[in-house]
């Protein structure tokens, strides 16, 4: 008869012994690891030593049921201080707790190495991509605080379209229309907005507009963006190793992406250098390039492609003058306090004497769009081309 102990130190115990011995938490692997410490537990206390066991060294944990719920879109886990989660209308704390700082640590690393990544004191950081879409990064304590801090976004659940993003309030039936239009003219054009607004959900459904026979491209950290298009290819960045190797950045991929015979190039997001290249796509006979990029404002993106064209090299004056030669359209998603998203303008680049600046073209509203410059070119061939397609 073994020695008696208790729950918390018997699970730690078993729980060393299967890290050490490289063996899932299964039943009869728990019991191996008893037979071999020694120790003995009641059935009751022995099932829910397996199922903690489970929680902590398989998925996500004690989080993998919010994961799971369909409804969440976000999971933060700040130190062991709170877990928070948003449906679409606001964080909200949740009455669960993931345990000490060093579950918090090892729950963070196993994510991380379920990505294949690293997470260690030397390296403290980590995006990654889970096998499952989830988006993960986290950092460790002591560079976080109060704790290690996870933050796991889920891919989009709703299988969404233009018809239901209209059912959903996102977009106005005259919106439907109009992107429709903007999709057949082959316009390049933005999606910008703040975090979590949906500009990657739109994008998609606007890609599923393209033509079955036209070839899609899609550049992306981690991929997200995947539209139901026969057509539809992809070339996904990879991070640095530990030993500062190995990585491939959006402009290796951009300057690949022009070379495979895309009808349409898209960049996933652009937060980077790849803004030079897709600059320089949409100048090229690249028609209906596109990308989302985080903005407050479609008056404040001139100024955000300014920064990062700029420090990655192109002069201010080159910036704006393929900025107003190229892009065409962008789209401005909002989302407010209460968690609802929705299209809100097309604007159009119009060039200045020192910098180019977004005036609105169109502005949707639950009643009909306001066409704020009627006899503008790109309103004149979104026209032509909706009658075609109405």
């Amino acid at each position: 008869m073994g020695l008696r102990t208790s729950k918390r130190d018997l699970a730690d115990r078993v729980r060393e012994w299967l890290v050490q011995e490289d063996r899932e938490p299964t039943p009869d692997a728990v019991g191996a690891a008893l037979e071999s410490l020694g120790v003995v537990a009641e059935p009751g206390v022995l099932a829910q030593i397996i199922q903690q066991l489970g929680e902590e060294l398989l998925g996500a944990g004690a989080l993998q049921s919010l994961i799971d719920e369909s409804a969440v879109t976000d999971v933060l886990v700040n130190g062991t201080g709170s877990v928070w989660i948003d449906r679409g209308s606001g964080l909200q704390r949740q009455e669960i707790t993931v345990g000490d700082e060093p579950a918090v640590r090892r729950l963070a690393q196993r994510l991380a190495a379920q990505a294949g990544r690293r997470l260690d004191d030397a390296q403290p950081f980590v995006d990654a991509r889970l096998p499952d879409g989830t988006r993960l990064h986290a950092a460790l304590a002591p560079v976080a605080s109060p704790g290690t801090l996870i933050c796991l976004r889920s891919p989009a659940r709703r299988d969404f379209d233009l018809d239901k993003l209209q059912d959903a309030g996102t977009i106005t039936p005259n919106g439907v229309w109009w992107l429709k239009a903007l999709m057949a003219a082959r316009l390049s054009f933005l999606v910008i907005g703040g975090t979590g607004s949906g500009k990657t959900t739109i994008l998609r459904c606007l890609l599923e507009q393209v033509p079955q026979s036209e070839r899609i491209l899609v550049v992306e950290e981690s991929a997200e963006l995947r539209p139901a298009h026969n057509h539809c290819v992809a070339l996904e960045g990879r991070p640095r190793n530990a030993e500062g190797a190995g990585g491939i950045n959006l402009s290796d991929l951009m300057r690949q992406a022009m070379r495979m015979r895309p009808d349409r190039i898209v960049v996933g997001e652009v937060r980077g250098p790849e803004v030079v290249q897709l600059l320089a796509a949409m100048n090229t006979g690249h028609e209906g390039c596109a990308g989302t990029i985080h903005a407050n404002s479609p008056a404040a993106l001139p100024a955000r492609l300014e920064a990062l064209a700029v420090a990655a090299g192109l002069n201010r004056a080159a910036v704006h003058s393929q900025l107003a030669a190229g892009l065409e359209a962008v789209l401005h998603v909002e989302r407010a306090n209460t968690g609802e998203r929705r299209l809100s303008s097309l604007g159009v680049v119009v060039p200045g004497e020192r910098a180019s600046k977004i005036v609105p073209l169109i502005t949707f509203s639950a009643d009909r769009p306001i066409l704020h410059i009627p006899r503008h070119p790109i309103a004149t061939r979104m026209f032509a081309v909706s009658q075609e397609i109405r």
